[in-house]
């Protein structure tokens, strides 16, 4: 893994570059038409492997998407390199809206900074289309691990540096990143392991391969209601609704902005797309995200009721938050 250096007048660009985008797409869009889309099946690319929490909402959003458009949406698994070979796929997509990306945070905006060179450029290459929603992550813990909160996680660690391993879902996550942070601000000198998705990190942390991970929601409640794992808190400023009684980092102390953030899953298209066709998906979502069921089992799987926001508020969004992952890195 190579680390980019950011100067800040590229940082400055690539911040004006997002909040332009969807103006961008606009422009090359002119006189385009959304009458007759979807003509023919939607492929709704995940660049993680079927069985977490991310394929879970996809698929959840896919099927009402086919019920809404009157077209197949198919969901395509194509995970690897910390998802930039599916995100990859869709960016080298025909731009008709009917190749979409289903992913997160870590290959639509942080892999841009952790990686000297992508095969894709996120700021160029996709059309954001909506930010579906927010994903707080818990931090989990093995329960030989002798801590039940912050605190006295952070002592433990100190008191272990070099004989502690963690785990992620993919280099550059979220949930990589962040405990990457805390290794550094404890002085722990843990070992990261990277896995091919959520499903198999998990199941190393219960067999105690690894001694704590960052994981979504609906996986943290599973295993914790099981006995087969601790809670210690999750990130974000404010509990996660599907984990009300789990204190957040931030009121236990770590003020770091990378525990006050959360990560996002959001969907997006090839750059060129036109512009009628990612105004009407945006509008799709945003049904699909009102129906009730919907708003409950995306609850339950990322740990926060869907956002929806369209093009506009998602690259403004996007455009505040680059500076922050970029730190963060």
């Amino acid at each position: 893994m190579h680390t980019a250096t950011i100067r800040r007048r590229d940082l400055v660009g690539l911040a004006l570059a997002s909040t332009a985008m969807a103006a961008t797409t606009r422009a090359r869009a002119q006189g385009a038409s959304a009458a007759g889309f979807p003509s023919k099946p939607i492929q709704m690319v995940v660049p993680f492997p079927a069985g977490g929490a991310t394929d879970g909402a996809a698929r959840l959003i896919a099927d009402r998407l086919r019920l809404q458009l009157g077209q197949p949406v198919l969901v395509d698994n194509k995970p690897g390199a910390s998802g930039i070979l599916g995100t990859d796929f869709v960016a080298k997509a025909p731009a008709d809206g009917h190749t979409i990306l289903f992913s997160l945070s870590t290959s639509m905006l942080i892999n841009q900074f952790l990686y000297k060179k992508l095969p894709y450029n996120p700021q160029k290459d996709l059309a954001l289309v909506s930010h579906v929603v927010n994903a707080p992550i818990a931090l989990l813990v093995h329960p030989g691990v002798p801590a039940s909160n912050a605190t006295e996680l952070a002592k433990y660690m100190g008191a272990n540096k070099g004989k502690l391993s963690y785990g992620s879902w993919g280099v550059g996550s979220a949930g990589h990143l962040s405990l990457a942070e805390m290794s550094q601000k404890f002085g722990a000198d843990m070992t990261h392991v990277a896995y091919k998705g959520e499903a198999p990190m998990l199941q190393d942390l219960v067999g105690g391969q690894i001694q704590m991970a960052f994981a979504s929601m609906m996986q943290a409640k599973t295993f914790a209601d099981a006995g087969k794992l601790k809670i210690i808190g999750v990130t974000g400023e404010k509990r996660s609704g599907a984990l009300p009684a789990s204190p957040t980092l931030l009121e236990q102390g770590w003020k770091d902005d990378i525990f006050r953030i959360t990560g996002w899953a959001a969907m997006a298209a090839p750059a060129a797309t036109p512009r009628p066709v990612v105004d009407k998906l945006a509008d799709e979502i945003r049904k699909a995200c009102e129906q009730p069921d919907v708003r409950a089992r995306m609850l339950a799987l990322l740990g926060s009721e869907p956002t929806a926001y369209g093009p506009e508020q998602f690259a403004a969004l996007y455009a505040r938050e680059l500076p922050v992952w970029q730190r963060a890195v």
